[in-house]
């Protein structure tokens, strides 16, 4: 067998084991020849067993110190610390073990001193220039020319990303900025800290990169906004790594470069939530989510897996969206006890059904039509479902004495203008007169826009901008309240556990953003310039729509609840006798299809309701053109 063969036939373990034991040797020989160079005279030999018994000692700790457990490619000061560690100790032993077998007879003392020193030289020295020579090789085999990164953040995760970088041969590391006053003309693994945030497109510019990677997992939305505007002074690609709240929850990994999300310029700081009540409001219960395989019903169902509900059951019409939220939720929780059930919320027998075979004690009901401008001409449907399908699900939890029923709403449902919001506002109403006459407690959640919900306008843009525009705004000045999906369920989880009944909650959605400003960060983030590569188009207000959305009535004078995050508005009573009689008499008219009659219905149970077909401003043009699709 050649050499080559047996080299390749020897595990790199083995083969590791057998370097740092040759090395053992060779520093308790060349110790022991340094000694006795000192002394010519003295008579230079070893013991019959004393090789066998340094290798043996030494062996031994090397395993018990967990040497062997470490990759050479990856040594560092942590491997250098386990060699001392083991040098030592093993030394110690040696010299206990010699003791016992000859009384160190033909061992100078000063050899124990000298062994570990040359030990570690001898261990360390090889592990580190393996390292060396890993990290700084090129790779013959490519013709790529290094591109010269900048890294935006000099704390640890900027650290921890440059060591990375060191290893792809595709990014060089020119060096940091960082506002720290502290690391001014610092060095981190080689690299200098070149300047400040605000330094940073004169930075770039004299450094001649050709990338900047954000390494600022844990900054404030408030703090990557103005990293990213900065970013974007200096006309570069950049990326960013994942936040720590992802990392966290499995969704991303630490130093994984990704492009800049909208989420992490729209998101909001994390959310400080009582985690201890809203698992007593959950853990061990019976739980059903109606329109659990939407957008916020489907997170909703993962989290309340997660936070170890007895059994859940989901209420979906959409066959697929059932199936997909099914597959997922039995995959990842197989512990799980899961129940699918295809069925319209409408459908009273399906509900009454379904209510009485799972008996559930918490009800997250979800389903409803969410799309303003397509609704506006399907009152019946509208209604139908976002009203009457209320009631029918609200009746049922009832009649098995659910203890607990969380009603997802939107801002869109105070004040409405849009057939969509007067629906839904009828709902709230329904929940909260019925908490009076039931021992359930109902409780009405409100909040704005979700980012890449199915109704979000974000997809949309992506869509528009990847087929290389016109992107479509309604109005220069129109705003909206945004969240990410997770907060808004973390929200609405919350509000379960502090609601006592008949409450409306409306979610803090921070400031409002303007759809205009969302369009031309997105365009940038996508790489391109807004209106000269990507234009930007305004078509006019849609019937129903607003210039800005409200999230309390003027009426419902709002407080503060024990979460910082969420608010209760005043509760507006409605006659339970009028309530009642009106619903009836709108489910009649749906029944026959007489969409003039549920509009004088809507109208008794809404006064300040406004039916209005169409709101175009003076001063926007609406643009239709052939493709009808177009919208925000």
């Amino acid at each position: 067998m050649s050499l080559r063969r047996l080299v390749g036939f020897i595990h790199p373990r083995i083969a590791v084991v057998l370097h740092d034991l040759a090395m053992a040797a060779l520093a308790w020989w060349i110790a022991k020849l340094l000694r006795y160079a000192l002394r010519p005279d003295e008579i230079f030999g070893f013991r019959l067993l004393e090789f066998p018994i340094v290798l043996l000692v030494q062996g031994l700790i090397f395993r018990w110190t967990g040497l062997y457990r470490s990759v050479w490619r990856f040594a560092s000061l942590p491997d250098l610390w386990n060699i001392a560690r083991a040098v030592v100790v093993g030394s110690l032993f040696i010299g206990v073990s010699l003791f016992l077998y000859n009384r160190l007879e033909g061992v100078p003392r000063s050899v124990l001193v000298l062994y570990p020193l040359l030990l570690a030289a001898l261990l360390g020295i090889p592990r580190l220039a393996y390292r060396y020579w890993k990290d700084s090789r090129n790779d013959l085999l490519q013709n790529q020319v290094a591109k010269r990164v900048l890294i935006v953040g000099a704390d640890r995760a900027g650290e921890v990303l440059s060591r990375d970088l060191q290893r792809d041969n595709r990014y060089g590391v020119v060096g940091f900025v960082d506002d720290n006053p502290s690391l001014r003309g610092a060095s981190i693994n080689g690299h200098p800290v070149l300047g400040r945030f605000d330094q940073l497109p004169e930075v770039a510019r004299e450094v001649a990169v050709d990338m900047l990677l954000i390494a600022l997992p844990g900054a404030s939305t408030a703090e990557m906004r103005r990293v990213v505007s900065l970013c974007d002074a200096t006309d570069l690609p950049y990326r960013t790594v994942p936040r720590l709240e992802d990392v966290v929850a499995g969704r991303a990994q630490f130093n994984q470069i990704k492009e800049v999300a909208i989420e992490d310029l729209l998101g909001r700081d994390t959310v400080e939530l009582d985690w201890t009540a809203i698992r007593e409001t959950l853990s061990g219960r019976r739980v059903l989510v109606t329109g659990g395989g939407g957008s916020i019903g489907s997170e909703l169902c993962r989290q309340v897996a997660r936070l170890g509900a007895q059994s859940l059951t989901v209420v979906e019409q959409s066959e697929y969206n059932l199936y997909r939220i099914s597959q997922e939720l039995r995959a990842d929780f197989p512990e799980l006890i899961f129940d699918g059930i295809l069925a319209n919320c409408g459908d009273e027998a399906a509900m009454r059904k379904a209510f009485t075979d799972v008996r559930p004690q918490v009800v997250f009901h979800a389903a409803a039509y969410k799309h303003v401008p397509l609704l506006q001409d399907q009152l019946r449907t509208a209604f139908r479902n976002n009203a009457l399908g209320t009631r029918t699900v609200a009746d049922a939890a009832c009649a098995v004495g659910v203890e607990c029923f969380v009603l997802i709403s939107t801002d869109k449902a105070v004040n409405p203008t849009s057939v969509m919001g007067a629906c839904k506002r009828v709902a709230e109403i329904y929940c909260q007169n019925l908490d009076a006459h039931t021992a359930t407690r109902f409780m009405t959640v409100r909040f704005g826009n979700v980012l890449d919900s199915a109704g979000s306008v974000v997809p949309l843009f992506r869509r528009q901008i990847r087929e290389g525009g016109p992107v479509t705004v309604t109005h220069p000045e129109i705003s909206r309240y945004f969240m990410t999906i997770p907060e808004a369920c973390q929200l609405i989880l919350q509000t379960a556990s502090i609601g006592k009944g008949g409450e409306i909650f409306a979610l803090d959605m921070g400031e409002p953003v303007k759809i205009r400003d969302l369009a031309e960060q997105m365009i940038r983030l996508a790489g391109k310039k807004p209106g000269s590569e990507i234009p930007i188009v305004y078509t006019g207000l849609r019937a129903g729509e607003k210039l800005f959305e409200e999230l309390f009535h003027p009426l419902e004078n709002y407080s503060a609840t024990a979460h910082a995050k969420i608010f209760l508005a005043q509760h507006r009573e409605v006659s339970w006798e009028l309530l009642q009689a009106m619903l009836c008499k709108a489910a009649e008219a749906a029944d026959v299809f007489n969409e003039e009659e549920l509009r004088r219905c809507v109208s008794s149970l809404l006064p300040s309701f406004r039916w209005s077909e169409t709101v175009q401003p003076d001063n926007v043009v609406s643009i239709r053109r052939a493709n009808p699709e177009i919208n925000e």
